[in-house]
């Protein structure tokens, strides 16, 4: 019976921690996969490995530092081993999964715990309230099931940490965060071997409890929130290098059609002249000449596609948008009209059209059957406001999701929407996106500038 009471707060925890090392495992399997008989193994041992580390670090101070302190080194081993997709990924999953199931359980314990022993001394009177094994199984069990909801809400809102980056880029994440552990491993140790060992000294029993679990508590806290700043800033400013750097790619991109498409009209406009000129050095055979003087029209496109909107960078983009359809065997129907009131400047226009039909096209281009293609454009003057709406069509196997579609490089496509996004927001508009029976559609709704002013001044 002894035993039994000794060990009663490990197996009322036990039950939790399962619970925590299955949140882990959904945690692992969407981010980096693995086979049935492993995720079964990995389950067994992390399993084993607590329970050893709870039963004998009760024997020594010195074994139980030990096995604190090794317990991080033996999860990420177990991680890398088990596990499969690139080693860099599993070192930042093993690293999120530490920092989630060592100091969430942490902070919540400690939290409670003080307020449990106020609780005792203040309302029971009870002047050195000491905490049970069955109190703090319970108190453990409960940080153990936050622990849980916060596994769960990583695996919702890390997708994009996951979602086609380099290797260095995990390794920068990951080893900060294990680095956090581990000074709060060893913090941890150095509060439980001084204010506590302490105990009976001038302040008591119950003060040394409580300064030692505030500590604790406000020790967890300050990690949990060097992680999460860490983790959420650093990818916040990966995104936006990736959207300044297709942002300056895109303006070199359109002047260059610009240019193109100047240099195409200045060739029809001089083209009579052209005709003049060459059918006089032909009737006198001068062929090195007319050679040389085709030579240098080289290169000029003639055609602009037929997609006339009356703004010249907006042709030219979607003139080459449409070539590539052409050469995909993707059906092209696009119909743009350019209000008299203009309300968005040129660049801005050819960055929400480029992003979109950039992704109509990788969209129709993953498609086997090349028959279902298309993409239609619509844009035109709407009351007070200028619509675009973009319909392709899509895999019906892809799912879109919070920006983010289901293919080999989700982030490429996200970036997209988010420039999108940002230069919508910058007019005052809505932007909706929806895909459902193998139909991608994108709606904008920008107002002209005095509905803008009205809207801006309203809000």
């Amino acid at each position: 019976m002894k035993l039994l009471s000794d060990y009663m707060d490990i197996l009322i925890v036990l039950p939790f921690c399962l619970g925590v090392l299955w949140a882990a495992d959904q945690f692992c399997r969407k981010f980096l996969g693995i086979s049935r008989r492993r995720e079964w193994l990995f389950l067994i041992l992390v399993c084993c490995g607590w329970l050893l580390r709870n039963m004998l670090g009760r024997m020594s101070f010195g074994l139980y530092s030990f096995l604190m302190l090794s317990r991080s080194v033996f999860f990420v081993g177990l991680v890398m081993l088990l596990f499969r997709s690139e080693r860099e990924k599993r070192i930042l999953a093993a690293s999120i999964l530490l920092v989630a199931a060592r100091l969430v359980p942490e902070f919540c314990a400690s939290l409670l715990s003080c307020l449990e022993l106020f609780f005792l001394h203040t309302v029971k009177k009870i002047p050195e309230p000491l905490i049970g094994n069955w109190g703090g199984g319970l108190i453990s069990g409960i940080g153990y099931c936050f622990a849980i909801l916060a596994v769960h809400w990583l695996s919702k809102h890390l997708e994009p940490v996951f979602s086609g980056r380099r290797g260095k880029w995990y390794v920068i994440l990951a080893v900060p965060l294990l680095v956090i552990v581990t000074v709060y491993d060893a913090a941890s140790l150095g509060a439980s071997n001084g204010i506590m060992v302490r105990s009976g000294g001038n302040m008591g029993l119950y003060y040394d409890q409580i300064f030692s679990y505030s500590e604790f508590w406000v020790l967890a806290l300050l990690s949990m929130a060097a992680a999460g700043f860490y983790v959420f800033g650093m990818n916040r400013i990966y995104l936006e290098q990736e959207m300044s750097g297709r942002y300056h790619a895109q303006i070199a991109v359109y002047k260059m059609m610009a240019e193109q498409y100047r240099q195409s009209e200045r060739l029809r406009h001089d083209m009579k002249n052209h005709i003049i000129a060459l059918s006089a050095l032909s009737r006198h055979k001068e062929w090195e000449k007319i050679d040389d003087y085709l030579k240098k029209m080289e290169g000029i496109v003639l055609d602009t596609g037929g997609d006339l909107t009356g703004n010249k960078t907006v042709d030219a983009l979607l003139y080459q948008k449409r070539k590539q359809a052409e050469e995909e065997k993707i059906k092209w129907e696009c119909d743009v009209q350019m209000p008299k009131d203009w309300c968005i400047n040129e660049f801005d226009l050819c960055v929400l059209l480029g992003n979109i039909l950039d992704n109509a096209l990788e969209a129709c281009g993953r498609m086997q059957q090349e028959e279902y293609r298309f993409i239609n454009i619509q844009a035109k003057a709407v009351k007070k406001c200028f619509l675009i709406e973009v319909k392709n069509s899509m895999d019906r196997t892809e799912k879109f999701t919070e920006g983010f579609t289901r293919k080999g490089d989700s982030q490429e496509h996200g970036i997209g929407l988010l420039n999108v996004g940002d230069v919508v927001r910058g007019y005052h508009g809505v932007m909706n996106v929806e895909a459902k029976s193998g139909i991608f559609v994108i709606s904008i709704l920008v107002p002209f500038p005095d509905a803008a002013h009205d809207i801006k001044t309203a809000v």
